[in-house]
């Protein structure tokens, strides 16, 4: 098998603070990385964009130190490196033999259907309503089972006994990976949590009855939306003590602007131009890239005379039909770059260089992107889709505000209000900026985390 090429860090014991064991929800960290097309010595020695580095960096803050386990079909036996930006050690362990036999047998089986892209799923293909509806069943089925063996459940316990760590924390509870996870806790004798991180739905129905094991096992849960309290509370019926409504933190020093005129220069924008900014993963219907488009259309149709610019970072699985809309509907000042942006300080520039940032999604877990923008001083207009009511309580108080999903017309109101008031929109910004410093800075946010996961 083919090995990563990084720095590795020799095996050592840790006894001198307190560790949590944090563990990646997918069966495979190859899949993720593949996924977003970066390699393992760029996650080890750069990648910062993920609610995971967030957490560890909190705990950090706080005196807690926190291994991240990732597994991997790449490698043949433990290895440990360093992921640079943070200090915190990635142990990477071998997946069983037993998971890629069985993976090898389900993408045979699921490719006769048109249901394997690579080394990820993707929806059934067949014109037959009730073949299809069979087939999804399957696949789901399949890739649940195909999570259970994914995870190595005598080497994660020998390790996480030689890193002495005191708490499991599971990426998503919605995941196999939690359930295997709370068995394994009970034989160790530590705590088990996990976050929510927006996966709201079980998998398939094979999960059922193990889930709600590992929910009435687990020591307890972080979500960051109130309606997600309210999904797990009545679908699960834990006690609300095992629940903790804790936000995801986010990083204010290192998220803070700089000098608009400079990364304007930098990126070729007139300093009079009005600019708008998004970024994240291109997924067309998912992020509502229909309604920006549409929406965009109007505010420039109702400003004709103004320098009014777009922005638009990142990439995806509908990165050519973003492409496509925007060519058919010939939109002006449009500047979109189509790429993966691992680099804070690329992004920085292009949060910089923006009035208002804006977010026309249907369908969110807890987003972190408008609270970047926002820790960079941008005001935000934002869909109602879950997290934002959270990010933005009060609305304008916050720092921003909050239109109702799918609503392009309401959309378009209320960002060409925010554009078209100088005042107000610096005000907004101020206010955004104030709202990410007391309530999601990592200093708060890993008291948060310490008190409920370790002091018990």
């Amino acid at each position: 098998m083919l090995e990563y090429e990084s720095t590795e860090l020799p095996i050592k014991s840790h006894k001198l603070q307190s560790g949590i064991a944090l563990l990646h929800c997918i069966d495979l960290i190859d899949d993720f990385l593949d996924h977003i097309n970066i390699s393992f010595e760029t996650f080890c020695n750069e990648f910062i964009g993920s609610w995971m580095f967030g957490y560890i960096n909190a705990l950090k803050q706080v005196g807690v130190r926190t291994v991240l386990f990732c597994i991997s079909a790449r490698f043949t036996e433990p290895r440990r490196f360093t992921h640079a930006p943070t200090g915190t050690t990635i142990c990477v362990l071998p997946v069983p033999k037993r998971y890629l036999i069985y993976r090898a047998i389900r993408h045979k089986a699921l490719n006769l259907y048109g249901a394997n892209k690579g080394q990820t799923f993707r929806d059934i293909q067949d014109p037959n309503i009730r073949r299809h509806s069979l087939l999804t069943k399957f696949k789901n089925v399949a890739q649940s089972i195909g999570s259970y063996l994914s995870t190595p459940v005598e080497l994660l316990a020998q390790e996480i006994r030689r890193e002495g760590c005191q708490a499991i924390l599971c990426q998503e509870y919605e995941y196999a990976r939690f359930d295997t996870c709370v068995l394994l806790g009970q034989r160790m004798r530590i705590p088990v949590f996990a976050t929510f991180q927006g996966a709201d739905q079980t998998h398939s129905w094979l999960e059922y009855p193990v889930r709600d094991l590992a929910f009435r096992e687990c020591t307890g849960v972080i979500i960051s939306t109130k309606t997600e309290i309210e999904r797990v509370s009545s679908r699960y019926k834990i006690e609300s003590t095992k629940i903790a409504h804790i936000f995801d933190p986010m990083d204010a020093v290192r998220w803070s602007a700089i000098d608009r005129s400079e990364a304007r220069l930098a990126l070729d924008i007139p300093l009079d131009a009005k600019v708008v900014v998004c970024h994240g993963r291109i997924d067309f219907y998912r992020k509502g890239f229909d309604i920006l488009l549409t929406v965009w259309d109007r505010i420039c149709s109702d400003r004709p005379d103004q320098d009014l610019r777009l922005l638009l970072v990142g990439t995806g699985p509908d990165a050519d039909k973003l492409d496509k809309c925007i060519a058919t509907m010939q939109l002006r000042g449009v500047m979109w770059r189509d790429e993966f942006v691992n680099d804070h300080t690329i992004l920085q520039r292009y949060l910089s260089a923006a009035d208002v940032y804006t977010l026309s999604s249907r369908q969110e877990g807890f987003p972190i992107a408008p609270l970047e923008a926002m820790a960079c001083g941008l005001p935000i207009v934002a869909t109602d889709v879950p997290g934002i009511p959270d990010i933005l309580e009060g609305g304008a108080v916050s720092g921003g505000l909050v239109v109702p999903r799918e609503d392009a017309t309401a959309l378009a109101s209320a960002l060409g209000n925010v554009l078209d008031n100088d005042v107000w929109r610096v005000q907004l910004g101020k206010l955004a900026r104030c709202r990410v410093e007391e309530y999601f800075s990592p200093g708060v946010i890993g008291k948060q985390l310490r008190d409920f996961m370790l002091i018990q």
